[in-house]
């Protein structure tokens, strides 16, 4: 073994020792199907067994709380009973006036949270009161210009830990570890390019030796692609694209979707007019989950380029579906598409929830994923199947998802395009829902769904490609769906596939879900308030007004002390928050402008701001 290789183990598992972690051995190296790949970085695999450390609900490890994107915590001091008692226990300013859309991470008694752009990373020390300051870490050499680019707002989703570093991703397109322990940076890594539109808003996975990182940018005509950098080093490992030839997506012999119209050689080109999958979007700048038992991520990808449909006949591969590939190759194993030949901006980035369930009589390893276009769907992880696909708010746009074909079944006259004023279509261009994760309790069953009821009138119009500038081509007005009400949280049965309860909200819930085995429901508002609610009934069990809007992901901890606390970032931002933020940039398009008229009055309810709070019991 080389002196060097030797010294980077050593380092690594000291590190995760001084953390209570586990370093394990390495496991032999997969060699790719792909040649290509043999030109990116391998190095030793080096880890920390994040499969075990993801049980400890004490410590919040990921945004998602596990592999599985669960958002569950079995902390139980916090319940149905005694939630009405919750006090403010400390909080920290971000010093932004930004969208706050952050999940904090808490390991071995230290809390890190990211900002929005610059993207300060932020370690506070639990074992002292008010949880003071340990270090602040900024990016070196900021590119100001990527707050031009970005659409929507400066936001992150948040960091990853593993192997004793913090990994986030930096809005001008740099993935960056720092030292969990000093604040000191390790590495990194400049993936995305700011000129051609690209950006970085997505929070990181860590999978063993690799950090999963996808980009922005599919309203700026962008080609989406998901990479995988070394832990230790930050070199890229591999790169697969979400259009262009099969070599690009890394589909080699093993790809077996389980549809036919996913079958075909280079179908990222032949679903495409001419080129036009070069700037096609497909973007990756949601959340992936990772199944340890099948070695299997899986992610979604977003809108085709431009909006406008009659600019891309085809079903525009490989966009608005799901990939499930291999971490340590990126080889695609089966794909899925939600919304063939995507008409609304309807995406495909939200999260996938892995769990084990009885579907008809039968134990399925399957995949929940509340979708934009208005459907709950459960999929076998396994092979791509739609097992169901469950409309869960209002929706004009399909009549239902074909079950044989796996194909949803649009409404033919809900189709926008050149010339003409296409009215009444729910969900509109953000979805149903978007990017803000649901939670599953294994307590209750039931997966708890914050999302909106609106809906949009769409004009189709001419969208030219300019690198770096918007690439859209619609004119959007939104405004409130049935009702009169922009806002819903609802708790819904897998198995059963139906709603259980529902809360209206006066705005969309932007704000992720969190639930424990206290019977305990954590989301925020628009209007900025915090709410716990009951997880067997939807009952307000108590709430506390923020200093501003809610669009973060509440998390919640074991302390130094034993308490069970509850952190979520305040700071209203991103689409639904433009009006109070900050002035609308007009590279935003019109979608957005017809997003933030849709929330005009949002400003009467709250202000701009960013503030980290976190609760606990008197």
């Amino acid at each position: 073994m080389h002196t060097g290789g030797l010294v980077r183990r050593l380092s690594a598992c000291l590190a995760a020792l001084l953390i209570l972690f586990n370093c394990r051995k390495a496991e032999p190296v997969r060699r790719s199907s792909f040649p290509f790949l043999e030109r990116f970085h391998t190095a030793p695999d080096v880890r920390t067994d994040l499969t075990s450390i993801q049980q400890d609900d004490g410590q919040w490890i990921m945004p998602a709380k596990n592999y599985a994107s669960t958002r569950y915590s079995g902390l139980d001091q916090i319940n149905a009973a005694n939630a009405k008692n919750l006090r403010v226990a400390w909080t920290f300013s971000m010093g932004s006036v930004r969208g706050e859309e952050a999940a904090p991470l808490v390991v071995n008694n230290t809390m890190y949270v990211v900002s929005p752009f610059p993207n300060h990373l932020y370690a506070l020390d639990l074992t002292k009161p008010g949880a003071p300051l340990k270090w602040d870490f900024e990016p070196k050499n900021m590119q100001s210009a990527a707050k031009g680019v970005a659409c929507c707002d400066w936001v992150t989703r948040g960091a990853a830990y593993a192997n004793g570093k913090i990994f986030f991703n930096v809005l001008d397109g740099r993935t960056v570890a720092v030292d969990a322990a000093t604040g000191g940076q390790v590495w990194e890594t400049q993936l995305a390019d700011i000129s051609r539109g690209e950006s970085l808003t997505m929070a990181p996975l860590v999978v063993r030796n690799k950090v999963l990182v996808g980009n922005s940018g599919g309203e700026f005509g962008v080609r989406g692609w998901l990479t995988a950098l070394d832990t230790e080093s930050g070199k890229i490992v591999w790169r697969a694209y979400s259009t262009g030839p099969d070599k690009d997506v890394l589909i080699g012999p093993n790809f077996k979707p389980f549809y036919a119209q996913d079958r075909g050689a280079d179908l990222g080109v032949k679903t495409w007019p001419p080129d036009q999958w070069k700037i096609g979007g497909g973007t990756v700048w949601g959340w992936i989950s990772y199944d340890p038992e099948l070695d299997l991520i899986y992610y979604g990808t977003a809108n085709p380029g431009a909006w406008n449909p009659e600019q891309r006949p085809g079903d525009n591969k490989w966009t608005c579906g799901i990939f499930a590939r291999k971490p340590d190759t990126g080889e695609a194993i089966w794909f899925y598409q939600w919304s063939p030949h995507d008409l609304y901006d309807h995406d495909g980035i939200n999260e996938q929830i892995l769990l084990d369930l009885p579907i008809q009589g039968r134990q399925r390893k399957v995949l929940v994923r509340p979708e934009r276009n208005g459907y709950v769907y459960v999929l076998d992880r396994t092979t791509g199947e739609v097992l169901s696909a469950t409309p869960y708010g209002y929706i004009t746009t399909s009549k239902g998802v074909d079950l044989k074909t796996g194909r949803l079944i649009p409404v033919a006259e809900k189709a926008p395009g050149f010339g003409r004023v296409t009215r009444e279509i729910c969900p509109p261009s953000p979805g149903m829902k978007d990017w803000e994760p649901s939670a599953y309790s294994p307590q209750t069953g039931l997966l708890y769904i914050p999302h909106a009821n609106l809906c949009q009138d769409t004009e189709g119009v001419q969208a030219n490609y300019i690198a770096g500038t918007p690439y859209v081509g619609a004119n959007v007005k939104m405004y409130a769906g049935p009702g009169g009400y922009r806002g819903v949280f609802d708790a819904w049965d897998p198995i059963a596939a139906k709603k259980i309860w529902s809360i209206r909200e006066l705005f969309p819930v932007w704000s992720g879900a969190l639930v424990t085995a206290g019977n305990v429901v954590f989301y925020g508002t628009m209007d900025g308030w915090f709410k716990a609610v009951h997880a067997k009934t939807g009952e307000l069990l108590w709430q506390f007004k923020t200093g501003s809007g809610i669009i973060g992901q509440p998390i919640t901890y074991r302390g130094p002390d034993g308490r069970q606390y509850v952190s979520i970032l305040s700071g209203v931002g991103g689409w639904p928050g433009a009006i109070v933020s900050g002035d609308l940039d007009p590279r935003d398009g019109t979608a957005a402008t017809g997003f933030v008229n849709a929330m005009s009055d949002l400003a009467k309810y709250t202000t701009k701001g960013g503030e980290l709070y976190t609760f606990a019991l008197p």
